[in-house]
């Protein structure tokens, strides 16, 4: 969810070492290969690591290096449950050296593996939970699972349920509800729904991929499509169809445009993720998400479901303003991307350097694209005006200007929404991208502070979100705090560039500078 060019240094050629870190480019197939070459091997992995017998390894994603390393992320189980926080990364390089990234060090054991209390009375009382602190409308819980919880403290015997419904401002609900099995008292809650030729509203004329049949699919990047909702809250209501291959006229009131707006929007994604990051669709498999336009009456919001594997775009305002603009798309793919990587949950800092990533991400697809009608910037959501003031919803210079946002870390930074407590990230990303201080880009003018006074010399965006994206995918795990993240980013600086380069340095300058140390 969202809601809510002139570049500082050179990306230049990619040194031998940036090549040979680089993620290689999978094609379905490939992968497919990869994720039962490890599956296969998933036993004599745990016990290389030193998981107990009780422990199993199931394979979630592979990312191959160039130079050969293999970054393998893995789910935990015990005694065949699901241990939620318990995921790692195995990193095997070329001679057979391994190394691993746990989201968790906690020996994973448990007393026993039956519950005292029933399945049952842990789903009503998950359903009772999200009503009552929550503000979940008519909510509907799913059959309890038995899970080790090994994300805070201790691992536990719990129940995890799935409670559905919808919240007060009409966003669909997906709140997991953690529950000890032996006292039945409530240990965890997060969301799932992360909120978030045509002719746009927001950039222009551009050229779209279509079907010959003069539908919007996009043939060309894993077979996208845009859906039109109608005003609609389920299901994906109908597939965007035409009598030509023109779409829409860039006003709101044709429903067209807005699907114009998201279906360019995702194929810059695609298109930023292939050629920038070498991954192949959000999943890596090659397969896209699909994009629903013209959600609920006037939704002012925009969010990512993992349940659909979909984008979902409200109108905004007076049905005058849907949230389908570039920087938008991009961030609501990304949290799809993050939840098929790290795994970020999203809730205290996990939560906001989950909501970083998409903004930093979206950003990048911003530049990108170098679109003349909405050139690259670092202000999140500007075109979209939800406030009605013609302001951004979010500042990556100085996050605070938005009146919520915190500009670096501090112990309370866990306890703001996401969509604020991104703000150290955020801040990081720009401090890294372009340094501190006063500066125009783009014909924005911007003026970044640092929390311990220091002069903070950027690296250039390029290089900054490709250090961001190799953190993400192959060093941070669903727990990951802001401290996990800097260990992460330069881990990745290091893999990328050199552990004694500039950019390292420059990493490590830009946490200090927003107080993470």
């Amino acid at each position: 969810m969202v809601v809510v060019g002139v570049q500082s240094g050179s990306a230049g050629a990619a040194t031998d070492r940036e090549d040979g870190a680089t993620a290689l480019v999978l094609s379905a197939a490939q992968r497919t290969a990869a994720l039962q070459g490890a599956q296969a091997e998933a036993a004599t992995t745990a016990r290389a690591i030193g998981l107990s017998d009780r422990e199993g390894l199931v394979v979630r994603d592979v990312v191959k290096d160039a130079d050969g390393t293999v970054h393998t992320r893995y789910e935990r189980t015990y005694e065949g449950l699901p241990v939620l926080g318990g995921d790692l990364v195995v990193h095997k390089k070329k001679d057979g050296a391994r190394s691993t990234t746990k989201a968790t060090d906690a020996r994973i054991s448990v007393p026993a593996t039956t519950a005292t209390v029933p399945a049952d009375t842990a789903r009503r009382s998950a359903a009772a939970s999200a009503a009552a602190s929550a503000g979940t409308k008519a909510p509907a819980a799913s059959a309890a699972r038995k899970v080790v919880w090994a994300a805070t403290g201790k691992p536990v015997l719990a129940w995890e349920t799935v409670v559905t419904g919808v919240r007060a401002d009409g966003t669909p609900s997906e709140r997991h509800v953690i529950a000890d099995a032996t006292s039945g008292k409530e240990l965890y809650a997060y969301e799932a729904i992360d909120t978030g030729t045509g002719n746009t509203q927001y950039s222009g004329q551009v050229t779209l991929g279509t079907a010959p049949s003069f539908t919007l699919t996009d043939t060309a990047r894993g077979g996208h499509k845009t859906y039109d909702l109608n005003g609609g809250t389920n299901g994906t209501g109908s597939l965007f169809t035409n009598s030509t291959d023109v779409w829409g006229n860039g006003q709101a009131t044709n429903r067209e445009t807005a699907a114009a707006d998201a279906h360019y929007g995702a194929a810059v994604t695609w298109d930023f993720y292939k050629n920038e990051l070498g991954r192949n669709g959000i999943r890596g498999d090659g397969v896209a998400a699909y994009s629903r336009v013209h959600y609920g009456d006037a939704y002012v919001n925009a969010f990512w479901s993992d349940q659909c594997f979909c984008m979902t775009y409200g109108d905004g305002t007076a049905n005058l303003k849907p949230l389908t603009s570039l920087d938008v798309a991009g961030h609501e793919m990304s949290h799809g991307l993050t939840a098929s990587t790290a795994g970020l949950r999203y809730s205290r800092e996990s939560g906001g350097l989950n909501e970083a990533t998409s903004d930093i991400l979206g950003t990048a697809v911003e530049f990108y694209a170098a679109n003349s009608s909405d050139v690259g910037d670092y202000l999140i959501g500007e075109k979209i005006d939800i406030r009605g003031n013609g302001t951004p919803l979010r500042y990556m210079d100085r996050p605070s200007r938005d009146g919520n946002s915190a500009d670096s870390w501090s112990k309370n930074v866990g306890r703001l929404d996401v969509h604020y407590s991104s703000g150290p990230a955020n801040h990081f990303f720009y401090l890294l991208s372009e340094g501190s201080g006063a500066k125009t880009v783009n014909g924005v003018a911007y003026d970044s502070p640092t929390a311990n006074g220091s002069t903070v010399t950027g690296i250039g965006r390029t290089k900054a979100y490709k250090i961001w994206y190799k953190a993400l995918s192959t060093y941070m795990t669903s727990s990951t705090d802001y401290a996990g993240a800097r260990t992460a980013t330069l881990k990745a600086a290091g893999d990328l560039y050199g552990a004694t380069g500039p950019e390292y340095a420059a990493v490590g300058a830009a946490w200090a500078a927003v107080n993470v140390n």
